[in-house]
C-alpha cells in the first residue's frame, strides 16, 4: 500500500462523490439532451418523423458508443498514471487516444454516409418513417468524427479532475442546439423550414464549436501539447493498455446496444404507434439513467486514482459508499419521474393511448432503475480496477441470454407489448447488476489491480 497518494488523488478524495459527480451528471445529461431536443421538437411536425427520428438516432449513438472505447480507456489508464505521479506517462496515453479516435471518427463518419440506407433497411423501418430517418442518420453519421474528437477530449479532462469544465461545454452546446433548432426546424427569421434536416443540423453545428473548446481547454488547463504527430506516431504498448480496458469496456456497451438494436427491431413489428411510445419512454428512461453513469464515472476517476496510488483497501470502500448514494438517488429520481409520467408524455404526444402506455412503462421502471444503477456503478468500479472482462462476459450472457430472450418471449410470443419487453430490461439489468456487486465483494479484481500497478512502472 501507498502511504502517499498524489496530490491530485488526495483533492479528488477531499472534494467526495458529489463534488465530481454532479457536473458529470449534467455533461452525460447534455449528452443525450440534443437527441431528446430534437425528438421533442420534431414531434411537433408528427409522431412519424419522431420515430424515425428516434430510430436513426439509434444507430448513431450504436457508433458512437464503437469508438468511445478510447475515450473509456484512456480515461482510466490515464488516472492510473496520475494516482502514480507519472504526469508525463498520462501525456503519452492522452495524445496516443487523441490520434487514434481522430481516424476511428474519420472512418465511421465516411462507412455511414456511404451505408446509412442500408442500415435502415436492416432495422425493417416502417415505409412511412424511412422519409425522416434517411437524411438524418446521413447528415449525424456523415460528421460522427466531431463526437469522436469530443469524447476523448471530454475523458482526458475528466481524469485530471476537470469535471466542471466538461459540464461548462456541454451545456454551451445544448443551448446552442436548442436556439439552432428553433431557427432551422420550423423556419424562423425567414427561413425555409427544414424539418429533420435542421434539426441534424443544428447538432452537427453545436459539436463543431464544442470540440474548438475542447481544444482550447486541454492546452490551457493541462497544457497538453497537440501535435500533428500524434495522428500517426503511436505508442505500441499505450495503445495495449488502453485497448486492455476499452475494449472489453466497448464490447460490452455494444453488446447492450446490438441487443437493444434487436429489441427494437421486435417492437417495429409491433406498429407505429408502439415505436412512438418506445420512443419517448426511452427519452425519459435515459434522464434516470445518466444519474446512475455520472455516479459510476465519478467513482471511477477516484478508484482509478487510488489503484494508481496503491490504496485497494480505500478503493473497495469507496465502491460501497457509491452504490449507496447512487441507489438511493435512483429511486428518488424514479419516483419523481413515475408521478409525472402523464403531464411528460404530453410533452411529446396528444395520443391518449400513447400517453397511457407511457406512463404504465415507467411504473415498471421503479424496479428496472436501481437494478441498473448496481450495474453501472460497479461496472465502471470494475473497469478501473483493471478487471474489465468480467462485465463484458456476464453481459453477453445476459443481454442475449435474459434481455433479447425474454423482450421476444413477453412482448411478442406472449403478446404482453412493450410491457414485455420493459420487463425483460429489469431482469436483465438486476441480474446483471447481482453479479457485478458479488464479483466486487469477492475482491477478485485486486489481482487485476496488482497488475495494473506493475504495467505502470515498466512504463
Amino acid at each position: 500500500m501507498s502511504a502517499n497518494p498524489a496530490p491530485l488523488t488526495e483533492k479528488l478524495q477531499k472534494l467526495g462523490l458529489f463534488a465530481i459527480t454532479w457536473p458529470i451528471f449534467i455533461e452525460q445529461l447534455s449528452h443525450i439532451l440534443p437527441g431528446m431536443i430534437d425528438i421533442f421538437m420534431i414531434s411537433h411536425l408528427g409522431d412519424a418523423a419522431a420515430a424515425g427520428v428516434s430510430v436513426a438516432n439509434q444507430i448513431v449513438v450504436f457508433f458512437i458508443v464503437l469508438f468511445s472505447f478510447i475515450g473509456l480507456g484512456s480515461s482510466v489508464v490515464i488516472t492510473h498514471y496520475l494516482g502514480a505521479q507519472d504526469k508525463q506517462g498520462a501525456e503519452r496515453v492522452a495524445s496516443n487516444a487523441i490520434g487514434v479516435n481522430v481516424w476511428l471518427g474519420a472512418a465511421i463518419s465516411i462507412l455511414t454516409l456511404l451505408f446509412s440506407n442500408q442500415m435502415l433497411t436492416l432495422l425493417h423501418l416502417p415505409n412511412e418513417l424511412l422519409p425522416y430517418a434517411r437524411p438524418f442518420l446521413a447528415l449525424m453519421g456523415g460528421t460522427l468524427f466531431l463526437e469522436a474528437i469530443n469524447i476523448v477530449f471530454a475523458s482526458i479532462l475528466r481524469a485530471h479532475g476537470h469535471t466542471r469544465e466538461v459540464m461548462v461545454i456541454a451545456l454551451g452546446m445544448n443551448l446552442i442546439n436548442i436556439a439552432l433548432n428553433s431557427i432551422l426546424i420550423f423556419g424562423l427569421f425567414g427561413l425555409t423550414p427544414l424539418g429533420v434536416v435542421g434539426a441534424a443540423l443544428s447538432t452537427v453545428i453545436s459539436r463543431l464549436i464544442a470540440c474548438v473548446a475542447y481544444v482550447y481547454l486541454v492546452k490551457r488547463l493541462i497544457q497538453l501539447p497537440l501535435r500533428f504527430e500524434a495522428l500517426w506516431n503511436f505508442s505500441r504498448s499505450i495503445i495495449a493498455k488502453i485497448l486492455h480496458i476499452g475494449i472489453p469496456s466497448a464490447g460490452e456497451n455494444l453488446c447492450w446496444w446490438t441487443s437493444f438494436m434487436v429489441i427494437t427491431y421486435f417492437i417495429a413489428q409491433m406498429g407505429a404507434d408502439q415505436i412512438a411510445t418506445f420512443t419517448y419512454a426511452m427519452q425519459l428512461s435515459m434522464i434516470m439513467m445518466m444519474l446512475s453513469i455520472a455516479i459510476g464515472i465519478g467513482t471511477e476517476i477516484i478508484i482509478g486514482h487510488l489503484i494508481g496510488a496503491g490504496e485497494l483497501d480505500l478503493a473497495y470502500r469507496q465502491l460501497l459508499r457509491s452504490l449507496r448514494v447512487g441507489v438511493a438517488l435512483t429511486v428518488v429520481m424514479t419516483v419523481v419521474v413515475v408521478f409525472a409520467g402523464k403531464p411528460l408524455f404530453s410533452l411529446f404526444s396528444q395520443k391518449p393511448e400513447i400517453i397511457e402506455a407511457g406512463a404504465s412503462l415507467l411504473l415498471v421502471s421503479l424496479i428496472l432503475e436501481p437494478g441498473r444503477t448496481f450495474n453501472l456503478v460497479v461496472i465502471n468500479s470494475l473497469r478501473a480496477t483493471g478487471d474489465a472482462r468480467f462485465p463484458l462476459y456476464a453481459g453477453i450472457v445476459s443481454m442475449w441470454g435474459i434481455a433479447v430472450v425474454l423482450a421476444w418471449l413477453l412482448g411478442l410470443h406472449w403478446g404482453w407489448g412493450l410491457i414485455g419487453v420493459w420487463s425483460a430490461f429489469a431482469i436483465d439489468e438486476w441480474v446483471r447488476g447481482l453479479l457485478m456487486y458479488r464479483r466486487w465483494k469477492s475482491r477478485a479484481w485486486e489481482k487485476h489491480a496488482h497488475a495494473t500497478r506493475a504495467g505502470l512502472q515498466q512504463n
